[in-house]
């Protein structure tokens, strides 16, 4: 028989330990915000009936559907984000769940697209949305949740871009574009990948804009200085649409609810050219963006999307809400070196070298496993030299070493493997002091 080659589909990988320890701990930060801000954890399945996410996106994302026919003979599709289903969730369980309802969901999701720096076929959505309020309070709160999202991850230098999107749609009413502002904003939406020329080419080919109607859209983008100027030099650009007039009175409340939270002003900053392709989102919509790697895109967006439920349910369920890349923020995080070579969650090895005294190796890693630090005992009984150099491949921050001499003398041996140096530590009163001395090299409470 011959053999199968081993290999991944296109677009899609596999994730070896040094890449996955890093993701995980991301989830668990995204888990550990989500929560402090009351947000509860659901789980929806990744096959969806085909009705339930077709026409909800874009053509773009129909296109990318991954669809077939299961064994009942159904039309089924896997889904594309995380936020079409919970509007079918929204509108299957919130009733008796009541609003408001917040969750968060970090799972995979599937889009057949072309692949491109950190993005993948497959790659993991961190979402947190709130369900059954069109209060400013929760447009606030998603953007509060976005700073203190990346704060924790530990970067220090980032911004988040906010827009509504009544905004613009009052902008296009006043062009006479309103019945292509689908097109129009989809084309806008590009401005940051094919620049202005292309942009302007795309609105007058795909929404018969006028080349004059696409310069005065276009002209979002030359609107510069603070905040407060910014917002000053818009009013007048929608004055007369009253939705376009609200939508810059939203983003005021919006600026200052967040400040009045204690975020900087030079953290959250007025973009009115962004649009954010999905046809979904209604007001409020966020892009956030690493200063020290900008090409890489947003990294965490969302929005308001407060008409998307009311294809599953004559119940009123505007939502917010945003999502974490996490898969492309890991990889702007190896790019700007952020991430630990490390290929063991475990921080404490056990060399295992006294063939006679296994129990005695696991009674010893039972005990400081008991207070809460990961250890890893080596299975065969090698040369303590060999078993040294698996420890230094794997990434482990500390060895206890204890032979026939050490246990004889009711000590071991505590190498801290980063620097190289030893201490001999007594176990004679139980192994409370090693642990303390664990703690202190691995710099924990």
């Amino acid at each position: 028989m011959s053999l199968i080659q081993p290999r991944t589909l296109k677009g899609f990988r596999d994730y070896l330990p040094e890449a996955m320890i890093p993701r995980e701990q991301l989830i668990a930060t995204a888990q550990q915000v989500y929560r402090s801000y009351g947000f509860s954890p659901i789980d929806t399945p990744a096959l969806e009936y085909l009705e339930i996410l077709t026409g909800k996106g874009s053509d773009e994302t129909d296109r990318q559907l991954y669809k077939f026919q299961d064994h009942g003979g159904r039309d089924v599709g896997l889904r594309f984000d995380l936020t079409v289903p919970l509007a079918r969730f929204a509108a299957q369980h919130v009733p008796k769940l009541g609003t408001p309802f917040k969750r968060y969901h970090i799972a995979s999701v599937w889009r057949g697209e072309n692949t491109q720096r950190g993005r993948y076929r497959e790659f993991m959505q961190c979402d947190f949305d709130t369900i059954g309020t069109k209060s400013v309070a929760a447009d606030i709160e998603t953007g509060l949740v976005i700073h203190d999202l990346f704060q924790t991850i530990g970067f220090s230098k980032f911004t988040i871009r906010i827009n509504n999107r009544m905004v613009l749609n009052g902008l296009l009413d006043k062009l006479g574009l309103a019945s292509k502002s689908t097109e129009v904003l989809r084309a806008l939406d590009k401005l940051g990948k094919i620049g202005r020329d292309k942009v302007a080419e795309e609105m007058t080919a795909t929404a018969g804009a006028t080349q004059e109607q696409a310069e005065q859209v276009l002209k979002l983008s030359d609107l510069a200085g603070s905040n407060a100027e910014i917002l000053a030099q818009l009013a007048p650009l929608v004055s007369g649409s009253e939705i376009g007039e609200e939508g810059v009175s939203r983003l005021n409340e919006v600026l200052a609810g967040i400040a009045a939270a204690g975020v900087e002003e030079a953290r959250i900053q007025v973009d009115v050219s962004i649009a954010r392709g999905l046809d979904y989102y209604t007001g409020v919509i966020f892009e956030t963006f690493l200063d020290d790697l900008p090409t890489i895109g947003s990294v965490c967006s969302g929005g308001r999307y407060d008409n998307l439920a009311g294809l599953f349910t004559k119940q009123e369920l505007p939502g917010i809400g945003a999502s974490l890349g996490l898969d492309r923020l890991l990889a702007a995080m190896e790019e700007l070196e952020m991430l630990a070579k490390v290929r063991t969650p475990a921080p404490v090895f056990i060399p295992y070298f006294d063939g006679d005294r296994l129990g005695a190796y696991l009674k010893l890693a039972a005990r400081i496993r008991g207070a809460g630090i990961g250890v890893e005992v080596y299975p065969d009984p090698k040369k303590l030299g060999q078993q040294l150099k698996y420890a230094d491949s794997r990434g482990f921050s500390v060895a206890v070493i204890a032979g026939a001499n050490e246990f004889a003398a009711e000590t071991v041996q505590l190498k801290n493997l980063q620097s190289g140096e030893s201490e001999e530590v007594s176990l004679a009163e139980g192994p409370n002091t090693l642990i303390a001395r664990i703690r202190s090299i691995l710099s924990i409470g």
